[in-house]
């Protein structure tokens, strides 16, 4: 069943994986595997020499109609605001078949602004009939302190993303250990939150250890995000798992749902299902769950 384009602000991303733009080779081979999501990378994948035709080849590939076919979100992440590749990266991908720009080191609401208007313009230009989300990378200290607002600056962003390495390496700060990790994520997630976007976890770079792979699935998961980056085909399967409703988390969806509709019908605004008292931020949650599962 082909996976399904942005549902609102919360996308069907259990899995994003990502494919470098330089390598055109890989393109088909996402395109017919189980990621929810692929990104291709224009920025830290592609050397500079390389910009115009990585460019090219992607560009190709989203106005493709086997594209279109796979069902797949498409991202594409753009070279950084600033740099000399953001313009003509913006002008290339800024088409239809482009579901979300992936933002990069974005560490202002001001730039986040200026980054949607040059899209808004080629928009314009290439007669873009449906705009295209902004998935804004949160990379560093300011940024992280700024993401709320970041988030809150355009209504074009969809969502956030954290790249921890970026994050932690300038400041020493341990990537492998669980508790500098949760902080990090436990932050971003409340920036999101308070935003009202999505939230997607970023990439893993050991592909020896699935396990350390699997517990980073599983932290973002617990605190609320919709998915996590994979930067190799391996890693797919993992992060679907971590973010695949269980069968006892939607059918209990289910019944809290079907129990607020009887609960309004009487006129009753909270009620109780299993033993639990539920109110309105437990409905909202059950629809969510409801919403993010292919399960009628």
């Amino acid at each position: 069943m082909a996976a399904p384009k942005l549902r609102g602000m919360t996308p069907w991303i259990r899995s994003k994986l990502f494919l470098p733009g330089s390598r055109p080779e890989l393109f088909a081979k996402g395109l017919a595997g189980e990621a929810d999501a692929l990104s291709f990378d224009l920025e830290d994948a592609v050397p500079d020499d390389g910009k115009a035709a990585a460019r090219a080849c992607v560009a190709e590939c989203v106005r493709s109609p086997v594209t279109r076919a796979a069902g797949k979100l498409v991202i594409v992440r753009v070279n950084a605001l600033g740099t000399p590749h953001f313009v003509d990266d913006i002008k290339a991908l800024a088409v239809a078949g482009v579901d979300l720009i992936n933002l990069p080191k974005c560490e202002s609401p001001d730039e986040l602004r200026a980054a949607a208007a040059a899209i808004a313009h080629v928009e314009s230009s290439n007669a873009t009939e449906a705009p295209i989300g902004l998935l804004v990378n949160i990379e560093s200290a300011k940024g992280l302190r700024l993401a709320a607002q970041i988030a809150a600056a355009h209504p074009r962003v969809r969502g956030l993303q954290l790249g921890l390495g970026d994050l932690f390496e300038p400041l020493g700060v341990a990537r492998r250990d669980a508790l500098n990790v949760h902080a990090a994520m436990f932050a971003l997630r409340l920036a999101a939150g308070e935003a009202g976007v999505f939230c997607l976890d970023g990439a893993f770079s050991d592909l020896g250890d699935d396990e350390g792979y699997r517990a980073e699935a599983r932290m973002a998961q617990s605190l609320g995000f919709v998915g996590k980056t994979c930067i190799h085909p391996k890693q797919v399967p993992l992060a679907n798992a971590a973010f695949t409703a269980k069968a006892d988390d939607i059918e209990l969806a289910r019944r809290i749902v079907a129990a607020a509709h009887e609960a309004t019908a009487q006129g009753r605004g909270a009620f109780v299902v299993d033993g639990r008292m539920i109110d309105p931020p437990f409905l909202r949650r059950a629809e969510a769950i409801l919403a993010a599962t292919r399960t009628p």
